[in-house]
């Protein structure tokens, strides 16, 4: 006789277990197990031959809810088993619980009274790092590039937020730190390569070791944080994409030959210069090997910091304008006797390996678009703001300045004459030889509005400045990001039907200006409205002869009307029984997934429309303004 089987000891029971026994099995609270499963995340592996897999502590979905529930049909939240055995040996949990027990002891130590066993336990507070998460859960360098588009977003966000009890001073200050590093490797690289300047914010995109990364930063308002916000959830995100970014930082100021951190001139930054408050400097790569007999003394923790400490305050700064050539003709020199060595293949003696370097795809010869703004010099309004457009101007090789009431740290001032363009977000002056100043003309300069900057980063070329010019009204500026297969295209020229269609409707418009009788025409209508099949056909014309319309008019309502209904023709009845049917075979679940993705697609559609009719009536608009 066989093993008797217990209920809730085999199958679907025992490879899932609820969200409340995986907290009373890790002995932690539900915070500490949501921190948990954030930090632990979803990792994608591939398998080979197309195929990935998902591994990470996040609620997965049995095939019967009531067996893994034993029986209960309450709703939960369903974890692995196996993932919540792997949580119980995660170094992180016990730093969790070292903590739990130290707040314990120093909430006694104030409640009595003991002032010195506070300080001392707060001397000793427990922290833990998130290096071996980072290393579990990004394997290869290009797979953390890949995945800090979330991280800059968060790290953009917070650094713009106000200082309160949810969130530290400390923490928007390294937050602001983390994007002007961002923001300073992309000026120094120049791979920044698509900006949209969107409602939400402004979007940016580079190209970073072969990888697209997009991040959005907001616009320069006052932020508030809404109560509703669980501001705990955000604060584990920003921890882990903390350490993600240091990671990442460091390996891309290493790799282009930086020293990481770049110092930071705390005077300058008092002053309010910005990213023109660090200073990149080239990292000595000169690698000293001792002699076989010689023994060197280890250096302390306290020599390397004092040696970082004397680094970032030395008095070696390059300029903040000159310090992007500078690096690049000292990292030509270092780079020279950088090259890869090849080896032997062990399959073939005679190939050798060709394994591309990061001088190599450094050699790669770059889009002329890096290069856009090289031949001018800009000098920024007051009223345009100063961090966004510096960062795009010197990101494609041009020079920027602007007034002391922008922040310190400008190259030149607003009377130098090499500047070629002034960008202005101000109505025109009343007088067409008012400058920026509002004294002295400025034949020389073009001034030009901020939404210039964006579009000619977009086309990848200099656009000509007369359609942006200052109180000018803007062409549309317009994602120049990919959209989704079967959204509105609005650079896409109207199909010849419906151009057609809109020309006959400002002719019968002409027409009907002329007309003598309107009443036949609203008898006409109606009877192109009853009679849109081919059968009745002549019977609406010999209506419409009836009631006084002329022939050319009734064509004309017959090609209008057929127009209109062309893209929205009703189904017959064979067909909608055919779908009735195909719906009558699904389950419940798919039936209504369908229904779902059939309403969006007539909301999608219903916009299109709406949107080409404001195209028509825009376009209507510019003829009739052309022939006046």
């Amino acid at each position: 006789m066989g093993r008797l089987r217990k209920k809730g000891k085999a199958g679907a029971a025992k490879a899932y277990m609820t969200r409340s026994a995986a907290v009373k099995k890790l002995q932690c609270s539900l915070a500490d197990f949501r921190r948990l499963c954030i930090l632990k995340g979803r990792i994608l592996v591939l398998l080979g031959l197309g195929l990935t897999t998902s591994i990470g502590i996040f609620p997965r979905e049995p095939r019967n809810k009531k067996k893994a529930n034993k029986g209960s049909t309450a709703p939960t939240s369903f974890y692995y088993s196996k993932d919540i055995a792997y949580l119980l040996h995660e170094p992180i949990l016990n730093k969790l619980r070292d903590h739990k027990a130290f707040a314990k002891k120093i909430s006694r130590a104030l409640g009595r009274g003991e002032w010195s066993t506070a300080k001392h336990l707060e001397e000793q507070k427990p922290s833990y790092k998130l290096d071996h998460i980072i290393k579990e859960r990004y394997p290869t360098f290009v797979d953390a590039v890949r995945d800090i588009d979330d991280a800059l977003c968060v790290i953009f966000l917070f650094s713009s937020l106000p200082a309160n009890d949810r969130v530290s001073a400390a923490l928007v200050a390294n937050c602001s730190r983390l994007a002007a590093e961002w923001q300073l490797y992309i000026m120094h690289s120049r791979s920044l390569r698509k900006v949209f300047l969107s409602i939400k914010g402004i979007y940016y995109q580079a190209d970073v070791m072969d990888q697209n990364v997009t991040w959005l930063v907001p616009y320069q308002f006052t932020q508030n944080i809404p109560s509703d916000v669980d501001v705990r959830v955000m604060l584990t995100f920003l921890e882990l994409y903390q350490t993600l970014l240091g990671f990442v930082f460091f390996k891309l100021y290493t790799n282009a030959g930086l020293i990481y951190p770049p110092p930071l001139d705390a005077s300058r930054d008092e002053a309010g210069a910005g990213t023109g408050a660090f200073s990149l400097q080239v990292a000595d790569r000169t690698v000293v090997v001792p002699e076989p007999g010689c023994t060197t003394k280890k250096a302390s923790s306290k020599e390397v910091r004092r040696a970082i400490k004397s680094i970032v305050t030395g008095n070696s700064r390059l300029d903040h304008d000159e310090s992007m050539d500078v690096v690049d003709q000292a990292l030509k020199a270092t780079e020279a006797d950088e090259e890869f060595v090849p080896h032997l293949s062990t399959d073939d003696s005679g190939a050798t390996a060709s394994l591309p370097t990061f001088q190599s795809l450094s050699s790669i010869p770059r889009p002329n678009s890096s290069s856009l703004f090289s031949p001018y010099t800009f000098f920024l309004s007051r009223d345009v703001s100063r961090p966004v457009f510096e960062f795009l101007i010197r990101s494609f090789g041009g020079r920027v300045g602007w007034p002391p009431s922008s922040g310190s740290g400008s190259p030149f001032t607003e009377s130098d004459e090499s500047i070629t363009h002034v960008i202005i977000d101000r109505p025109a002056a009343a007088r067409d030889n008012e400058s920026l100043g509002g004294n002295e003309p400025k034949g020389k300069r073009k001034y030009v509005q901020p939404q210039w900057i964006a579009d000619c980063i977009n086309s990848g070329r200099v656009l000509l400045e007369d359609p942006y010019r200052q109180g000018a009204t803007l062409p549309p500026h317009l994602s120049p990001f990919d959209a989704k297969p079967g959204a509105y295209d609005p650079t896409a020229t109207l199909s010849g039907d419906e151009s057609e269609a809109s020309i006959h409707e400002e002719k019968e418009s002409a027409g009907d200006a002329e007309s003598e009788s309107e009443g036949a025409k609203g008898v006409a209508k109606k009877t192109l409205t009853a009679h849109v099949d081919a059968e009745s056909l002549h019977a609406a014309e010999l209506a419409a002869e009836a009631a006084g319309v002329e022939y050319d008019e009734f064509q004309k309502g017959v090609r209008k009307l057929g127009t209109a209904r062309r893209g929205t023709a009703e189904k017959t009845p064979k067909q909608g029984e055919e779908e009735d049917m195909s719906k009558v075979l699904l389950s419940n679940k798919k039936r209504k997934l369908y229904e779902r993705m059939v309403r969006s697609q007539r909301k999608r559609e219903a916009e299109h429309r709406v949107l080409k009719e404001k195209r028509k009536k825009i376009e209507k608009e510019k003829r009739q303004s052309a022939r006046i």
